[in-house]
């Protein structure tokens, strides 16, 4: 495939731009970090052959997160390997709160690790502050629809935080 521009640098600014997105999406569908590596390349490469095609009719950064949840989904698919959760001891390294603190993040993030990848990706689309129609837009799902699955993922959440 060739690439869309053979001058690379206004990739590799919008890749800089965006890096925060790329990276949480692959982290949240990684099981450690050489398949981390595979999975950055592969939303790389796809971003890097879509971006000729990016019609700007939504913003980038919606954008971005759609590519890089559907590579990370279908790989995911690809792969049929059941992915247990990656080991949150580096994060939960850099954390200087309480021990309290670090011991609800850790039953969260395991808590979250049970959650299908489209329920993962709702979840962390909400957790960043998007409104319902842009998540909507990301996902492909209806609006009413991503309401409905963030309502029942909070449901699920708080049950199984009960237990």
């Amino acid at each position: 495939m060739t690439p869309p521009d053979t001058d690379s640098r206004p990739f590799e600014e919008f890749v800089r731009r965006h890096r925060r997105i790329i990276g949480k999406v692959c982290y949240l569908y990684a099981v450690d970090d050489a398949d981390f590596d595979d999975l950055y390349q592969e939303v790389l490469v796809n971003l890097w052959q879509g971006l000729a095609s990016f019609a700007g009719r939504a913003q980038a950064s919606s954008w971005v997160y759609r590519v890089a949840l559907n590579t990370c989904i279908s790989q995911l698919r690809r792969h049929r390997r059941h992915r247990d959760a990656r080991p949150l001891s580096e994060a939960l390294a850099c954390i200087d709160e309480e021990p309290a603190y670090r011991e609800r993040l850790a039953e969260l993030s395991a808590l979250v690790a049970r959650l299908d990848p489209v329920e993962k990706a709702l979840l962390t689309l909400w957790l960043d502050e998007l409104p319902y129609d842009q998540i909507a837009a990301i996902t492909g799902l209806r609006r009413n629809t991503v309401a409905s699955r963030l309502h029942r993922i909070r449901i699920k959440l708080r049950d199984a935080a009960a237990r």
